[in-house]
């Protein structure tokens, strides 16, 4: 018996880390698609990096309600820290996938060249700040660097996961910190 509700708090943990990290990566992917479209390819760097941060914290609030529905439900209204951020790790997992894939969609859709627009911010901003000669030279040979790194997918793909899973992981740190008391938000329970 002990076995069988292993395996099924186990199936149970699954569905949960499906579940939470599909919306997750939908509200993401869906910001990250809708700004990308919206501003063919480039959104201003600076805003476009605030709003993109923005969009992953409401995106991965979905670790934390995910966490907690977890613990209510399968837990008992109880849950472990290293359980709860293992559970946390998880969504964030499958959120950064589903971000990996719709930045891929959102290049194909607005077909510019996202490497070397970058590639080429990356030397005005260099510009900019007044670099010449040999520090511009190294600055335009970086942003060369950068483009030819960015067009092979086998980096490019690792580099987009990394945008967002570290963000994921500090999420999921500081929900099973907080939901591992279970006097935080206690599970409703009907009265008897």
């Amino acid at each position: 018996m002990a076995s069988f509700s292993n395996h099924n708090e186990g199936g149970s943990m699954f569905r949960t880390i499906l579940k939470y990290g599909l919306i997750a990566g939908a509200i993401v992917g869906a910001a990250l698609v809708g700004v990308s479209v919206a501003y063919g390819g480039q959104p201003p760097p600076d805003w476009g990096m605030a709003a993109g941060f923005a969009s992953m914290l409401v995106a991965l609030s979905a670790v934390f309600v995910g966490i907690k529905r977890h613990r209510d439900h399968a837990g008992g209204g109880v849950i472990r820290f290293w359980p709860a951020f293992g559970l946390g790790l998880g969504i964030s997992f499958v959120a950064s996938l589903v971000y990996v894939a719709a930045w891929e969609l959102s290049m194909r859709l607005v077909g510019g060249d996202f490497a070397a627009t970058f590639a080429a911010h990356m030397v005005e901003s260099a510009q900019a700040r007044g670099l010449t000669g040999e520090a511009l030279s190294a600055a335009v040979e970086q942003a060369r660097e950068f483009e030819a790194m960015y067009r092979n997918p086998l980096l490019r793909l690792p580099m987009t996961f990394v945008e967002i899973f570290p963000v994921g992981v500090l999420v999921s740190l500081v929900s099973a910190l907080v939901l591992r008391n279970p006097r935080v938000l206690p599970a409703n329970r009907p009265l008897a």
